[in-house]
């Protein structure tokens, strides 16, 4: 059996062992590792309780060997390692303390919302993964955005007591008189993990020593989910960083848009109004566009009775193209088309036939211009590369085919 020292002390970040046993994987091992190490003593909290195990590093002299995981299996705490270790060296390990402190951070500002949220409504926390990027926790119970305000500070205050936090290892009489929440049905011997006023709960993970060391508890994110709730959390240093992102994103949105941090949402709208009085403005001078061109294929059918009816433009937008192919098929049993674009760069189109299989018209463009595309007669869409007197003389040639 490994001597556990996160559970003397979950602030050890350095210590000596001795290799047992290290053997190596298979071809299904752990990511890059390649051997399996077991130590007398271990620093290393191994993967469970929806958090991820530490990583860091063992020395062997001047050998310095990676550890990218720990599993425990058996009572066995496995250390999944980089290069081999020879059993009976002596070795100093040390954890990747920023990784665990935050981990930590994030675990026990769980532990404080969780125990928030079942004294305050009687939900169950049924599902908890402590992410890389941000913790996640499911509840049985729906919450309202005026709840989730109240836990929060709640939760920040719990911070602001900084309260020590318990661990308790009780027989199994004590345990019959001691409440404490837990997501599943344990065997042995129950580490319970307390924050008096706030929670109890069965857990196997380090946490920090005291509420203060959670730093700020953020509730970043909440979604309905399976009949209840899914909250996405950030604490302490992760927070932190969320916060200057943020901040980043509205001094550069408030800058460019020449207004005060705290008014950003308010020129946001007022930027959309304008927006959308501009596309109200361009649909106007679209429609006036669109009808020109109109009057111009009635005069140009009156000369070329069913012939073709084409339009080359480079900007107009998919509903005032449509809108001229559905009007311009009525004057020609030719076709009828917008090609949107320029010859370098390529066309959008939408081709349109009363008279014609304007399915095989668009089968024969797409397989000599590149194209792509298709639909339902007598209205066909997609795009292409070509030349305009390329594209017109192409339809030209398969209207006097036809």
């Amino acid at each position: 059996m490994t001597e556990k020292l996160f559970y003397q002390d979950s602030y050890v970040s350095e210590f000596e062992a001795n290799v047992l046993s290290c053997n190596p994987l298979g071809s299904d091992g752990k990511s890059e590792a390649k051997y399996e190490a077991v130590l007398d003593r271990t620093a290393f909290f191994p993967e469970g309780g929806g958090q991820s195990s530490d990583t860091g590093i063992l020395c062997a002299g001047e050998q310095i060997v990676q550890v990218l995981d720990v599993q425990e299996k058996d009572g066995m705490i496995l250390h999944y390692t980089s290069e081999f270790l020879e059993p009976g060296t002596v070795v100093r390990g040390k954890l990747d303390f920023q990784e665990r402190f935050s981990k930590m951070q994030q675990h026990t500002g769980e532990h404080i919302v969780s125990g928030i949220v079942h004294k305050h409504f009687g939900y169950k926390n049924v599902g908890f993964h402590l992410g890389k990027d941000e913790v996640t926790m499911d509840y049985d119970g729906p919450l309202t955005q005026e709840e989730l305000r109240r836990i929060e500070y709640e939760a920040n205050q719990a911070v602001v007591e900084n309260i020590p936090i318990q661990v308790l290892y009780p027989s199994k009489e004590e345990l019959e008189h001691i409440f404490y929440r837990s997501k599943i049905e344990i065997q042995g011997q129950v580490r319970i993990v307390q924050i008096p006023g706030y929670d109890s709960c069965a857990c196997c993970a380090p946490h920090v020593k005291a509420t203060g060391s959670v730093g700020i508890i953020k509730l970043v994110g909440a979604i309905r989910y399976k009949g209840g709730m899914r909250l996405s959390m950030l604490c302490g240093f992760r927070a932190l960083a969320d916060y200057n992102q943020k901040e980043e994103s509205v001094v550069a949105i408030s800058n460019r848009l020449s207004a005060k941090q705290e008014q950003v949402v308010q020129a946001v709208n007022r930027l959309e109004e304008e927006i959308a009085f501009q596309k109200e403005k361009v649909k106007k001078l679209q429609e006036r566009y669109v009808a020109g061109c109109l009057e111009d294929a009635k005069e140009q059918c009156k000369r070329q009775p069913g012939g073709n009816v084409l339009l080359f433009v480079e900007e107009l937008d998919a509903i005032a193209m449509r809108n001229f192919v559905n009007d311009a098929m009525k004057l020609t049993k030719g076709c009828s088309g917008v090609f949107v674009g320029n010859d370098r760069e390529g066309w959008r189109y939408v081709l349109g036939s009363l008279g014609q299989d304007i399915r095989a018209i668009g089968k024969e463009l797409n397989q000599n211009f590149q194209g792509k595309g298709g639909g339902k007669p007598p209205m066909i869409q997609g795009s292409l590369v070509g030349t305009e007197g390329e594209l017109r003389g192409f339809l030209q040639m398969f209207q006097e085919i036809v």
